[in-house]
C-alpha cells in the first residue's frame, strides 16, 4: 500500500509542470495525440453520455481552431466491428469543424501504454500534444517519459460528478500498474505493426 500510494503521488505531481490548461499558453505541436475512451457508458440498465469523452474531443477541436496542432492522432479501441473509438471521435472531431484529412487513426490504441508507444512506434512522434483529463494525462506523460519520448499535456475540462470519485480511485491501481508496465514488466503493446504516415495542415504550402 505504501509503494502504490507513493507512485500515484509521484506521477500526480511530477508532471504538473508539462500539462497546460490555458489554450492561451500552450505551446504550439505538429500532432495533438487524444486518448480514446467510450462515447456512452452504461450504469443500471440506462446508456448514459460520457462526459470524458466529449470533454477531449471538444479540446482537441479547439487546440486545432486555435492554431496550436496543425493535426490530430486519435487512438482508441477497435477490438470488434461494433465498438470502434478512433472512428467514433473522427467523426465527432469532423462535426466540430476539424478537417477529416488532418485526423488521422490509431485503431490499436487498446490501452494508455498501447497508444503512447504506438504513437513513437508507429506513428514517429515525440514532441506532442497529449490531450485527456489532468489524471490521466500524468499518467500518459509518466509512460511517455520512461519511453524516452517528450510530449506535453493540454488538460480537458474534469468531470464533475461521483463517476469522477471512482475514476480516480481506478487512477490509482492504474498507475501502479504503469509503474510495473514501464519499469519491471518492460510491457509491449498488444500490436504495432508497420510505420504510418501523419497527415497535418502545412502551412508552407498554402
Amino acid at each position: 500500500m505504501v509503494l502504490i500510494i507513493s507512485i500515484d503521488w509521484y506521477i500526480g505531481n511530477e508532471f504538473n509542470q508539462f500539462i497546460y490548461s490555458d489554450i492561451n499558453r500552450v505551446p504550439h505541436r505538429k500532432i495533438a495525440l487524444v486518448l480514446g475512451t467510450s462515447k456512452y457508458i452504461q450504469q443500471s440498465g440506462e446508456t448514459y453520455y460520457n462526459a470524458y469523452y466529449a470533454y477531449r474531443v471538444k479540446a482537441a477541436a479547439k487546440l486545432y481552431q486555435a492554431g496550436k496542432i496543425d493535426g490530430i492522432l486519435v487512438s482508441g479501441d477497435n477490438s470488434t466491428q461494433f465498438y470502434d473509438e478512433p472512428s467514433q471521435m473522427t467523426q465527432d472531431l469532423i462535426n466540430l469543424g476539424v478537417p477529416s484529412e488532418y485526423i488521422n487513426q490509431d485503431y490499436a490504441g487498446f490501452r494508455t501504454l498501447d497508444s503512447i508507444v504506438r504513437a513513437n512506434k508507429v506513428f514517429g512522434l515525440e514532441d506532442y500534444t497529449i490531450i485527456s483529463q489532468k489524471f490521466h494525462c500524468q499518467r500518459a506523460l509518466y509512460i511517455a517519459q520512461s519511453k524516452g519520448q517528450n510530449p506535453i499535456a493540454f488538460s480537458a475540462s474534469k468531470v464533475q460528478s461521483f463517476a469522477g470519485i471512482k475514476t480516480r480511485l481506478r487512477e490509482v491501481l492504474a498507475r501502479f500498474k504503469a509503474f510495473l508496465d514501464c519499469k519491471i514488466l518492460k510491457t509491449s503493446p498488444k500490436f504495432l505493426g508497420e510505420p504510418e504516415t501523419i497527415n497535418y495542415r502545412n502551412y508552407n504550402n498554402r
